[in-house]
C-alpha cells in the first residue's frame, strides 16, 4: 500500500492504492495510513480529494469526523468490504460513518460491501421480538451541503444508508442491492433532516426501499426503482414522545415492482400527538405490488380523522385474477379525476 500526497493548484490529493488482490485496512499499519490520509484531508486549508483506487479493501469501522477546514471529495473506485464477523467491528452504530462535515462529495463508482448475509438470520425481530443492534453500511450524521453519487451499497448487516440531522444532502445514481430475505435492511432511512434529495436510485432490499422518520422535512424522492422490498414509507411514526413533524415530502416518477407495499404512511397505535403533512405522491408505476397505497395509523390516532387526504388519477388492477378494492377507516378523503378501484369502497 502507498499513500501519495500532492499539492496541485491549491488542491490536495491523497491516493490510496491496493497492491495485489486485497488491502487489509483492519491491520494496524493500514489503519494508520488511512487515518493519516483522512486527517490530512480534513485539516487542509484547501479543498482536498482522497482517492481509493480500484481493488479490494478489507475495512473495519471507520469514522470520518469533522468539522473540516475546507470541502472534501472522497473518490472511491474500489470495493470496500466489512468484516463478516460482528466482533471484528468496533462500533455497532455504523460501519462507515461521516459526521459533522460540510461540503462532502463522494463519487467514483465504488462499492461498500457490508457482507451481511451471516447477520440477517440473527436479526429476525418477528421471531425473537428483539432487533439486534447491527452496523449500518453508511451513516451520515450532521452532514451539510454534500452529495453522494455513483456509489453502490451492497449487503449491509442493517440499514444500507442512514441519514440523521443532515441538511442539503443529495444522493444521485445510487445502487442498493440485497436479497428479499435480508431482514430489517431499509435501503435509505432519513430522520430529522432537511433538504434531502434522492434521484435515479435502484434499490433492492428486504425492507423499505426508502423510509422517512420523524423530523424529515423538504424531502424529494424521484426516479427511484424499488423492488424487491417493502416500498416507500413515511414512518413508522409516533413510537416515541417528542417526535418532530414530517412535512414537505415529494415522491415522483418512481417505479415499484414485486414489493410488499407501494407508498405508505404508518404510525403506531396510541401514539402521541404528531403531524405528517404536505406529502405528494405522483406519477408512480406499480407492478405486482400487494398493497399499492396504504395509510396505516394502527402500526388516525383513535377518534381523530385523517384530513386533507387527496387522491386522483389512479388506475390499479388485480393480477392474475381477482378484484382490486379500496378500504378506508376514519378518513376525510378528497377525490379528483378517475380513480380505479373506487376510493374507500369495498365490494361485499
Amino acid at each position: 500500500m502507498k499513500v501519495v500526497g500532492a499539492l496541485l493548484l491549491c488542491w490536495l490529493t491523497l491516493v490510496i492504492e491496493s497492491q495485489g488482490a486485497n488491502l487489509d485496512f483492519q491491520k494496524p499499519e493500514a489503519q494508520a495510513s488511512e487515518a493519516e490520509a483522512s486527517k490530512e484531508a480534513c485539516t487542509s486549508e484547501n479543498p482536498s480529494t482522497v482517492v481509493i483506487s480500484k481493488g479490494n479493501y478489507m475495512v473495519g469501522s471507520v469514522t470520518f469526523k469533522g468539522p473540516c477546514k475546507s470541502p472534501i471529495t472522497l473518490h472511491i473506485e474500489g470495493k470496500l468490504k466489512a468484516p463478516v464477523e460482528l466482533e471484528r467491528l468496533s462500533s455497532q452504530d455504523g460501519w462507515i460513518v461521516f459526521q459533522d462535515i460540510d461540503g462532502l462529495q463522494i463519487s467514483g463508482g465504488g462499492t461498500f460491501d457490508g457482507q451481511g448475509s451471516a447477520a440477517w438470520a440473527k436479526n429476525d425481530c418477528r421471531k425473537t421480538g428483539k432487533c439486534n443492534s447491527l452496523p449500518i453500511n453508511l451513516r451520515f450524521s450532521s452532514v451539510t451541503n454534500s452529495k453522494m453519487q455513483d456509489i453502490t451499497s451492497l449487503n449491509s448487516k442493517l440499514f444500507r444508508i442512514n441519514i440523521l440531522n443532515c441538511k442539503n444532502l443529495s444522493l444521485q445514481h445510487i445502487s442498493i442491492n440485497a436479497p428479499a430475505n435480508s431482514l430489517n435492511t431499509d435501503g435509505i432511512h432519513i430522520g430529522r433532516s432537511n433538504g434531502v434529495h434522492i434521484t435515479d436510485a435502484d434499490i433492492k432490499t428486504g425492507d423499505d426501499c426508502v423510509s422517512l422518520g420523524d423530523g424529515s422535512q423538504q424531502i424529494s424522492i424521484e426516479k427511484v426503482t424499488c423492488g424487491p422490498g417493502h416500498g416507500i414509507s413515511v414512518g413508522s411514526l409516533g413510537r416515541y414522545h417528542d417526535e418532530q413533524p414530517v412535512n414537505g415530502v415529494t415522491v415522483r416518477n418512481c417505479t415499484l415492482k414485486n414489493t410488499m407495499n407501494g407508498v405508505r404512511v404508518k404510525t403506531w397505535p396510541d401514539s402521541p400527538s404528531g403531524v405528517a403533512s404536505d406529502m405528494t405522491f405522483e406519477d408512480i408505476i406499480m407492478d405486482n405490488v400487494s398493497n399499492p397505497i396504504l395509510i396505516d395509523q394502527k402500526y388516525c390516532p383513535y377518534g381523530i380523522q385523517c384530513r386533507n387526504v387527496h387522491i386522483g388519477n389512479i388506475h390499479l388492477t388485480y393480477t392474475p385474477q381477482g378484484t382490486a378494492f379500496s378500504e378506508c377507516t376514519n378518513v376525510r378523503l378528497v377525490v379528483s379525476g378517475r380513480v380505479v378501484p373506487r376510493a374507500c369502497f369495498k365490494n361485499t
